[in-house]
């Protein structure tokens, strides 16, 4: 058992401890294109919706809500990846570290609870057309949203408080940003509360997963009967299980290999998987979704007509 204990005040993060100096200046230079196309398109779809009556539709709340979200998860991390890219020292303050950790993983428990809404969303309004408007009122859409933020934020402060309450033995967290089971190899103690709290919300998203994919195991065998709903279930539906398998695979890879991975594998390719689900969904999503959607795009382009009469008048 380690005796030393210590509560830090700093954590250090080595994610970038053999990157050169010209490497890091790409990188940041790549970094920042990245971040700002993310704000850019998804604060682009986000006032789509909001300023066109037409897309006060469930289908499209929930993309906004989605769009937000990634707002939200990104910013945990961009700007101080930013930071750190230019600085000697990559560290982060104790309370930093575990606000960090809240909000990304807030961040990616939300996702999967709004995509799990949206594949619900998706089965009434392609196999009971009919019932659509009287299954999704207001009141509900208004419930599923609130139930999409609220619960992973009640999920997630009770890991960073369990988190909060370790004794820890050291101060070096080997990513590119705080994550709950870094945190956790540095208690002094046996962690086996929070593993099994943690290995809970696991199973709880998990199952997220598992009822989008027989949501759409039932859209399929649905649309294959009838033309009408194919040509629906392509395009509303193929970019939403785009989006969940792309989520899942590297939420999975990050959570398994922190546990069990090798640490022969480059520091490089350990970055960018451990960080993809912070730059592919937030990145593609709106522009999968934007493209793809007829009314949401048609939406846009008139939204900038309209703006470049203005301008122009």
């Amino acid at each position: 058992m380690r005796t030393n204990t210590t509560m830090p005040g700093l954590f250090t993060l080595s994610g970038l401890k053999d990157t050169t100096a010209k490497y890091r200046i790409t990188l940041f230079s790549l970094t920042l294109c990245c971040y700002s196309v993310i704000l850019l398109v998804n604060v682009a779809l986000i006032l789509t919706i909001v300023l066109d009556k037409k897309l006060h539709k469930p289908m499209y709340i929930f993309l906004c809500t989605l769009c937000l979200n990634s707002l939200y998860g990104t910013a945990a991390f961009h700007p101080k990846f930013l930071y750190d890219l230019l600085s000697n020292t990559q560290v982060i303050s104790y309370s930093g570290c575990l606000l960090q950790v809240f909000v990304i993983y807030s961040y990616a428990s939300t996702d999967f609870s709004i995509l799990s809404v949206m594949a619900y969303d998706r089965y009434v309004a392609i196999c009971r057309p009919l019932e659509y408007h009287a299954i999704m009122t207001q009141q509900r859409v208004a419930l599923l949203v609130t139930f999409s933020r609220i619960v992973p934020m009640i999920c997630q402060t009770l890991v960073v408080i369990m988190s909060f309450k370790l004794t820890l033995c050291g101060s070096h967290v080997e990513k590119l940003y705080c994550d709950n089971w870094s945190i956790l190899l540095l208690s002094c103690y046996s962690t086996t509360p929070n593993n099994i709290v943690g290995y809970c919300v696991i199973l709880f998203y998990s199952f997220h997963a598992v009822f989008v994919m027989l949501s759409y195991m039932q859209l399929i065998k649905f649309s294959l009967k009838y033309k009408d709903c194919k040509k629906k279930f392509l395009q509303t539906c193929v970019p939403h299980l785009f989006s969940l398998i792309n989520l899942t695979v590297a939420l999975l890879f990050d959570l398994m290999y922190a546990r069990y991975g090798s640490r022969s594998m480059m520091q490089s390719v350990k970055n960018f998987l451990a960080i993809q689900f912070l730059i592919i969904p937030p990145l593609f999503n709106p522009i999968v979704y934007g493209l793809n959607l007829t009314q949401v795009r048609n939406s846009f382009l008139r939204l900038c007509k309209h703006k470049k009469q203005h301008l122009v008048g």
